[in-house]
């Protein structure tokens, strides 16, 4: 199973999510089994690391996210990656429109995993330290969902799904 977070510039929620996901991943029975990566809509920041906030932020929770560089999504990622989870509408909407026709992908929102939650994962982007932290307890949220659905063997399809296999 590989899994892709994306986010706009791949530099604070989707890079973020990919930490926190590897973090929950690495103590399940799944480690081996489930390969984690991110990116951007976007181009704005290729070849940087994540926001410096989103490095702290993530460190206190014991993330390391310093060493990612935000890329953004290819056309190769439709058929590379199982699942594609956008942080937020704006972004499914984006990978919707290029999704080709027939792809491996199945694509949704990374919150549906945390169904008590908000739908969307905010841009702590342009916010103050707190966003980042909110940031983080969403993802754990989403991520704890996301691993207890993959454990299940529960099916990743929704009716956000674009590609038919």
């Amino acid at each position: 199973m590989r899994v892709l977070f994306v986010c706009l510039g791949n530099i604070c929620r989707s890079p973020s999510a990919q930490g926190v996901f590897q973090k929950l991943l690495a103590h399940s029975e799944l480690a081996s089994l489930v390969e984690v990566d991110s990116a951007g809509t976007a181009d704005y920041h290729v070849g940087k690391p994540p926001d410096r906030r989103a490095i702290a932020a993530a460190s206190r929770r014991g993330v390391d996210i310093s060493r990612l560089s935000a890329r953004r999504v290819a056309d190769s990622d439709f058929a590379e990656f199982d699942l594609i989870l956008a942080a937020d509408h704006s972004n499914l909407l984006e990978l919707l429109r290029r999704a080709p026709a027939h792809c491996a992908a199945k694509i949704r929102l990374f919150m549906s995993y945390a169904p008590h939650d908000a739908e969307e994962i905010p841009d702590p982007y342009y916010g103050g330290e707190q966003g980042f932290e909110d940031v983080l307890d969403m993802l754990e949220r989403a991520s704890q969902g996301l691993l207890a659905s993959l454990g299940e063997g529960a099916s990743v399809t929704t009716a956000c799904q674009p590609c038919s296999t």
